[in-house]
């Protein structure tokens, strides 16, 4: 919060990055987090995370924390190039780096995360225990559980965090707008004049964050091979079944000891896959469009309140 005259106006978390020297080290610094939910903190150079992830280096610069960039959700082949404010996210099918995992409003974010994908590998190993006693049924029980896909797992927290970030910096906003507002009408002076002015800047900086990220979430809404891109596990499943794979998914995860595991629970999350129809999108579109829904009910709360 900033305090000045005597009054109180919600600090703009984005204005203080602007001004903020970035720790070189922390610009190589990435929190890792596995299926499993553990995390590990990567201190690596860029070429190694492109390496890892093999993505492009333009791909990798949207996510530089000393570049201005939009917010923007790009499928790639092997991974999901996440920048959505602060969230500065790498996703594949079996991991989510993270970038600057020092960062306070991003430690939230890798906890979320650690809480919430391990229940995709808990489930397989539930079906591997039921297929090794015998149990059919609940092999069958598991695999109609366990229908998302781990990369959306992964989004989903993402999308949350973000949009709910954003609903907080509004209502703090909202908050104190509203007395302000009222103090003016009550008494026209050049203090409360110049709260209300802080005030009304700071909701059109925040107004404009928010816009981007729904801009961003109804672009991806509204193209459906934008969207197909994202799904990174039906891509391993089709990679495996092609005959002209060779060794498939083993190439991409040569180090990974639980590729066929993924595998397996990607046959059995996709059922798009299953019936071959690589176009369905039904999956994502109804998640995303729940927090395109949340962030333009944010967007329209800033808006009735800058045109007080």
């Amino acid at each position: 919060m900033a305090r000045g005259d005597g009054y109180v106006v919600p600090a703009d978390p984005q204005a203080l990055v602007v001004v903020k020297k970035k720790n070189p080290q922390s610009s190589r610094s990435w929190a890792l987090v596995d299926c499993s939910g553990e995390s590990t903190v990567l201190d690596v150079d860029k070429y190694a995370i492109m390496h890892r992830v093999q993505i492009h280096a333009r791909d990798l610069r949207i996510l530089d924390p000393l570049l201005s960039y939009p917010s923007t959700i790009l499928g790639r082949e092997k991974a999901i190039v996440l920048n959505l404010e602060h969230i500065k996210a790498i996703i594949t099918a079996e991991e989510v780096l993270l970038r600057d995992p020092s960062d306070e409003n991003v430690v939230p974010v890798v906890e979320e995360l650690q809480r919430r994908l391990p229940l995709v590998n808990a489930i397989g190993d539930n079906q591997n225990d039921g297929r090794e006693y015998g149990g059919g049924n609940h092999d069958m029980d598991a695999g109609e559980e366990d229908e998302s896909p781990f990369e959306f797992r992964a989004l989903e927290v993402a999308l949350e965090a973000i949009c709910s970030f954003l609903a907080a910096r509004t209502t703090e906003l909202e908050t104190a707008a509203y007395p302000a507002l009222d103090e003016l009408t009550s008494k026209i002076s050049s203090r409360n004049l110049d709260r209300v002015r802080k005030l009304k800047s700071a909701m059109t900086r925040l107004t404009a964050r928010v816009q981007k990220v729904r801009d961003e979430l109804e672009q991806l809404l509204d193209d459906d091979d934008d969207m197909a891109d994202l799904y990174l596990s039906r891509k391993i499943v089709a990679g495996a079944s092609s005959p002209i794979s060779g060794s498939g998914p083993a190439n991409w995860y040569p180090a990974s000891p639980t590729i066929g595991s993924k595998i397996s629970r990607a046959s059995r999350a996709s059922i798009a896959t299953i019936r071959g129809d690589e176009n369905d999108v039904e999956e994502l579109e109804m998640l995303l469009e729940a927090y395109f829904m949340q962030i333009d009910g944010t967007l329209n709360k800033l808006t009735t309140v800058c045109a007080l």
